[in-house]
């Protein structure tokens, strides 16, 4: 046996580092040890997200995660200062906005009501509204758009390692060690072995592996609806720059943009076959989303493409909403995973959620109930309509 804790997390990214830090934070006295495959995060989804931080949701317990979230992003730097340095994560508050056509207008109109029901400063504008936030914009098949002033978007990478670096300063161990088995007996989880067939005990272990979690899982019997899907996204310069930052803007066509320093960045949820795979394709870009580009905003038409990158959705096929919380019948095995694309947005609620049902039994300061396993089971999906 190679070592022992009171608590194992496998993935290391900003949602296993947001759980140590927040059990941590809250006290929690046991040992945790946090095993990542991959030391360089080279392969992990955080840093292969857009970033986006928004509270454009149309269910109650994504709303709630994302105003929650939100409030801890905005103080993330102070909250997660080291000797007095600040972890900056870049965030920029310029808003998030869902263009519409005529034809969305009711479903709008309906987010519209539970958002302001959790004090969400969500508005409709209007296409000359719409022009004051994007001069350039082609509004001509619009009826407008669904617009959030407080979202936006930060540096993921950054965000990790404030929570990775807190996280350790308060006493997590990270082991960058690729683990490849979760052990069980009748009684449930006795620990991990890794590759190199080092067993490390412990009675809880909480499976944060992203788009490897469903493997790990199945391999106990516990099996979860998730497929690792690829997405990619490009980073583009334009000829003639806009005159104003962008929102992160979301086309209704379901490309999404949004400036990354001097630069854009645009992707899209492409039909994909799941699998690992982190090729990214130029020519996609230049064929299936270049032409809407253009279309939208005319600056967009001469373009010089810089690069690109593919990340992995942990996507969840019921419902494409996070799993999280234990497994039925088997004791101290829990999840958090199948975000869809989402976990940046959600990792601090999720961790704070996820510190307070391993030590208490229960949910405090959100009720992340309606996100439990058991609820593909029981049939009560969580039907999110504003997916990206």
């Amino acid at each position: 046996m190679a070592g022992h804790a009171d608590i194992i997390i496998v993935g290391g990214g900003v949602m296993g580092s947001s759980i140590a830090y927040n059990l941590l934070n809250d006290s929690y006295d046991g040992k945790i040890l946090v095993f990542e495959r991959d030391p360089l995060y080279e392969f992990s989804s955080t840093p292969r997200s857009a970033g986006g931080i928004r509270q454009l949701y149309t269910t109650d317990i994504n709303i709630q995660i994302s105003r929650y979230s939100l409030q801890c992003y905005k103080a993330f730097p102070e909250t997660m200062a080291i000797d007095g340095e600040p972890a900056e994560i870049d965030f920029k508050q310029r808003g998030y906005l869902f263009l519409a056509k005529e034809d969305m207008m009711s479903h709008i109109e309906d987010q519209l009501v539970v958002q302001h029901k959790y004090g969400v400063p969500s508005e409709w504008l209007d296409k000359e509204a719409l022009s004051k936030i994007i001069p350039e914009l082609n509004v001509s098949d619009l009826a407008g758009g669904l617009y959030c002033a407080e979202d936006g978007y930060l540096d993921p990478y950054s965000v990790m390692q404030g929570y990775m670096k807190k996280a350790k300063q308060l006493g997590a161990r990270y082991m960058h060690e690729e683990v490849d088995t979760i052990l069980t007996d009748r009684n449930g989880i006795m620990g991990i072995c890794t590759k190199k067939g080092e067993v490390f005990r412990a009675p809880i272990v909480i499976n944060c592996a992203g788009a490897w979690v469903p493997n790990l899982s199945e391999r106990i019997g516990a099996q979860l609806p998730i497929l690792p899907l690829k997405r990619q996204i490009f980073q583009f310069d334009v000829q003639t720059p806009l005159d104003k930052p962008l929102p992160l803007t979301i086309d209704p066509s379901g490309i999404y943009f949004r400036h990354e320093g001097a630069a854009l960045i645009a992707g899209f949820s492409e039909k994909v076959e799941p699998g690992i795979d982190f090729h990214w394709d130029r020519s996609y870009f230049i064929e299936n989303m270049w032409p809407i580009l253009a279309d939208r905003i005319s600056n967009f038409e001469q373009i010089k493409v810089n690069g690109g990158w593919a990340g992995l959705y942990s996507h969840n096929t019921k419902d494409q909403n996070a799993i999280i919380g234990g497994y039925p019948n088997i004791n101290g095995y829990y999840v958090a995973a199948g975000f869809s694309g989402h976990g940046m947005q959600q990792a601090p609620a999720v961790g704070k959620g996820m510190s307070e049902l391993i030590r208490t039994a229960k949910y405090d300061t959100i009720d992340l109930s309606p996100l439990r396993v058991g609820r593909f089971q029981d049939n009560d999906l969580i039907i999110e309509k504003a997916i990206v």
